[in-house]
């Protein structure tokens, strides 16, 4: 029973950033160990689309997931092992966290190599497996399941040099019936195995809730000494065209964007805008036709000054 087949692995978000960023801070390829949990899922599957035949329809199946919880980076490679891939516990107990998970596996960062595993990483992961088990979490079942330390992740760089630094990574589980690593899926979880279950695959049924939609009278305060009275005259002329446009509409009735009446008020709304951005183009036009003036003028004055200098002299 020590060799069942993982549905996938799971690492926090945060997690698999860190260990990352430790594999590109090293001056050198890495590996380390990584520790978790490995959980048995029941999943039941129910339908109400008749309830007198709901029991008859449901389903559930068994899924064993790893999740990946802590990681100890060694700095080096051959660190809890020898060249031919044979496990030192006691440097294992050496690299071990103060986790209260358990040993799962481990994993290897190198550069510019292909993402797959080699024949020492292999030999590495078997000696790890058959060194190290750890019980199958199952509330259902108070008697807990062995299951060997078999996850191995693998992180690379891409081969070419790239302008963008990425890297690559990928799971597996050594099967030590078949003697070898199999990919498994990796899922990045960001919002805690305490709310995992309600983000699986769902369909919502509810609407949006209504906006509040307030306007905020302190975003509407100008500063009085701010630019000459010119510019606030024509700050003003230009703001009243703009409300002018949006005589009529409130903000609180930005609310109707959702709900029975966005269809009929979402075709109003369009056609302001497309007044708006007519304005808003028509004084972008009058301010370039005003900054090539001043640079003509601009122009012209250093000729009178160059031609006043020069008379000067």
């Amino acid at each position: 029973m020590d060799d069942l087949s993982l549905e996938k692995i799971e690492i926090s978000g945060s997690i698999l950033a860190s260990m990352i960023q430790r594999a590109s801070s090293s001056p050198s390829d890495v590996d380390g160990l990584i520790f978790g949990q490995i959980h048995r899922i029941v999943s039941s599957n129910l339908s109400d689309d008749s309830p007198a035949d709901s029991f008859s329809s449901s389903s559930s199946s068994d899924q064993i997931v790893a999740t990946v919880t802590s990681f100890a980076c060694s700095g080096k490679t051959v660190s809890f092992y020898d060249p031919l891939g044979r496990v030192n516990s006691r440097r294992v107990d050496s690299l071990r966290v103060d986790s209260p998970d358990r040993l799962i596996g481990w994993f290897s960062a190198r550069r510019k190599t292909a993402n797959r595993p080699s024949m020492r990483e292999s030999a590495v992961t078997s000696s790890l497996s058959s060194q190290f088990h750890l019980p199958i979490e199952d509330s259902q079942n108070p008697k807990s399941t062995n299951m060997a330390s078999s996850v191995f992740f693998l992180l690379t760089t891409p081969s070419t040099d790239q302008c963008i630094h990425t890297h690559e990574y990928r799971a597996y589980q050594f099967r030590s019936s078949k003697q070898r690593l199999e990919p498994r899926s990796v899922g990045v979880v960001n919002i805690g195995p305490a709310f995992r279950g309600h983000y699986g695959s769902f369909i919502p049924k509810s609407g949006f809730p209504p906006l509040v939609c307030e306007l905020d009278s302190s975003a509407m305060v100008v500063d009085r000494d701010e630019g000459s009275l010119g510019a606030k005259k024509q700050a003003a002329k230009d703001q009243k065209e703009i409300d002018a446009l949006a005589e009529g509409l409130q903000v609180g009735d930005l609310k109707r964007l959702v709900g029975a009446e966005a269809a009929s008020f979402t075709g109003g709304i369009e056609d302001m805008y497309e007044r708006m951005l007519a304005k808003i183009q028509s004084l972008a036009s009058d301010v370039e036709t005003s900054s090539a003036f001043v640079f003509q003028q601009e122009k012209h004055n250093r000729k009178l000054r160059n031609r006043v200098a020069r008379i000067g002299r």
